[in-house]
């Protein structure tokens, strides 16, 4: 596993007033999108290409496009769905796919309550969308998923990480033979006591969308 954190000084500004508490939930939206469309470009340095013979208005040339088939880009539910756009806008010709997944609070693990994905993922590169990679449980689960359908190249793309979370996302990948690379924003210190990012953002699904009782 490789993980890389993305160094920017625009990255850093816009996530800091992610940070704040007092940014309100329009503003963290927005923001969240315009940074995962940097993350973006880092996350899709491996994308598969194919050349592909084209004319300019002056001469015959050799291009570059997507190879077949397109990515696949997956966002986790339902805080996921607040980077869709972001990342969207950098390959508006991937195909998207969605995976349910909630954490018990109690126990931490992740368990599936949905998914709307091909049953045939072999030969796809996935690009997976979580805010927060904090205990690992929840991204490990979606990458085993994909993999056990055939997806053959993985991408993550979170706007958080916690050092405990990618050392269990690396064990509990060890010995899987898919390539999978984690990509975000930054490195925070520790997970507390409740399995939140310190000093992170707060839950990624509230300040997006509200707190729904």
């Amino acid at each position: 596993m490789r993980t890389l954190v993305v160094d920017h000084p625009l990255v850093a500004h816009k996530l800091t007033v992610l940070r704040d508490e007092t940014t309100e939930s329009p503003t963290f939206r927005n923001l969240a999108d315009e940074l995962v469309t940097l993350l973006a470009y880092e996350a899709t340095r491996d994308v598969r290409v194919e050349d592909c013979a084209i004319v300019t208005p002056v001469a015959p040339t050799t291009g570059t496009k997507l190879a077949a088939p397109r990515p696949l880009v997956v966002p986790i539910l339902r805080a996921g769905l607040g980077m869709l756009d972001g990342m969207m806008r950098l390959l508006p010709t991937a195909e998207v796919g969605f995976l349910g997944m909630v954490r018990n609070e109690e126990t931490l693990e992740a368990s599936t309550y949905a998914e709307r994905l091909p049953d045939d993922l072999s030969g796809r590169q996935c690009y997976v969308l979580d805010p927060m990679l904090a205990t690992g449980g929840t991204l490990a689960a979606a990458i085993r998923f994909l993999t056990n359908r055939g997806a053959d190249h993985i991408t993550a793309v979170c706007l958080l990480a916690a050092p405990e979370g990618c050392a269990r996302l690396e064990d509990e990948l060890a010995g899987l033979d898919v390539p999978v690379t984690v990509v975000v924003a930054a490195m925070d210190e520790r997970l507390n006591e409740k399995g939140y990012i310190v000093p992170g953002l707060g839950d990624a699904g509230d300040r997006l969308y509200g707190v729904v009782g």
